[in-house]
């Protein structure tokens, strides 16, 4: 307070007392490095000099400063105004101020596009010179009070009462992009198309930008550059969307009709000889490999487990055999007692087998002629035998 006192005496002692007065009421406070502020206000196509033998001086370096800053101030003023918001929030409100647009029309509004010292047209379409200007203000500001004027500046004197950060936040610019999330949300086809530029005159020429969702016109926008002309059409879109709900609907027709025709017959591939003849070996060295080839351990686990499942099955039997016999040699047969335990009588002595490797001798054929001579006989000795007892 008592600063800004002192100051204002000594407004009346200066000698650029309208520029002073200009910044005074642009800013809200009086400036102590007035040269700062001149080259501030200086375009390149006029150049500012301190001296007559000094080098020409433009706005471009304290531009590039004060846009750090301004970003720096902005991002302080949005992160805790909004305490709840996610980073993209804050991002999207942050570009949405300090963008080229906006900061065009807060220095028309504070005035500051009267000051400039400029020797072109500041009223093209493609003219950011009073954005310019005002980013190379806040650097001044920067270079000759500090940090915290800039934030008093940008809080107090630009978003506090000539631009609505709410308003801001909630304002859509990037058509775009929204247009772009509905397309890939909804699988659709989408391409932006750029027709030749109209030539208003040799240097501002303009372009024409068509939108085409599933093959169907959707919007048109002209502008002065490819993006500004998309950023039309991609505007005018979406109305239509909102506007005409049979628009969408045939929008969802093309899209069944072109997934269909997708889906055609899956056709067979050629046969490729070659290809052929390897498979064809390939099957039959497989084939051969297979017979020979080991058991997996799988396998040979699941065939040890069979067998000696069969040993444990096995082993009973060979238990009971081995009793049987056993017992069988602990009574007295009938061979080694001699008789017969029947009728008591010795059996027939039989003969004991051959052993092995000795074959059999085969009994030889009868011989019919001695069997019927033997019959002859026996049949006269019965004849005789009766005659004499008779």
């Amino acid at each position: 307070m008592i600063a800004n006192l002192i100051d204002k005496a000594r407004f009346f002692f200066r000698k650029d007392k309208e520029l002073v007065a200009s910044l005074y009421e642009i800013l809200g406070f009086y400036p102590h490095q007035l040269d700062l502020y001149r080259i501030a206000l200086s375009h390149k196509s006029v150049a500012f000099r301190k001296e007559e033998n000094s080098r020409p001086l433009n706005n471009e370096r304290l531009e590039f400063l004060g846009d750090a800053v301004l970003e720096a101030v902005v991002s302080d003023i949005v992160f805790h105004r909004y305490e709840r918001k996610r980073e993209g929030f804050l991002t999207n409100t942050r570009s949405k101020i300090v963008q080229r647009a906006s900061l065009n029309k807060l220095a028309e509004e504070l005035g500051l596009d009267k000051l400039i010292r400029v020797n072109t047209n500041t009223k093209a379409h493609n003219s950011y010179i009073g954005g310019n200007a005002f980013e190379a203000l806040v650097g001044a500001v920067y270079l000759d009070r500090g940090y915290k004027y800039c934030q008093w500046f940008v809080g107090k004197r630009i978003i506090g009462s000539l631009l609505d950060i709410d308003r801001v936040a909630r304002k859509e610019v990037n058509f775009k992009s929204k247009l772009l999330e509905w397309s890939q949300k909804n699988r659709l086809q989408m391409e932006f198309t750029l027709d030749d530029a109209e030539n208003i005159d040799n240097s501002n020429p303009v372009f024409r930008s068509v939108v085409f969702i599933e093959g169907l016109k959707a919007g048109e926008g002209t502008g002065y550059s490819k993006k500004e002309s998309q950023q039309q059409a991609a505007k005018e879109t979406l109305a239509r969307l909102r506007r005409e709900p049979q628009f969408g609907s045939r929008i969802r027709s093309a899209k069944e009709k072109r997934t269909a025709m997708e889906a055609s017959e899956f056709s067979v591939p050629p046969v490729i000889e070659e290809t052929e003849e390897k498979a064809v070996e390939k099957k039959k060295r497989d084939a051969g490999d297979s017979r020979h080839a080991r058991r997996r351990p799988e396998a040979r686990k699941a065939a040890e487990e069979t067998a000696a499942a069969g040993i444990e099955q096995e082993e009973p039997k060979r238990k009971r055999a081995r009793q049987s016999k056993k017992s069988a040699a602990e009574v007295p047969t009938a061979a080694a007692t001699g008789t017969n335990p029947e009728n008591g009588c010795k059996p027939r002595r039989r003969r004991s087998p051959k052993p092995e490797g000795e074959a059999a001798p085969m009994p030889e054929a009868p011989n019919v002629e001695d069997s019927g001579r033997e019959d002859i006989i026996r049949a006269a000795e019965e004849a005789a035998f009766k005659e004499g007892k008779a």
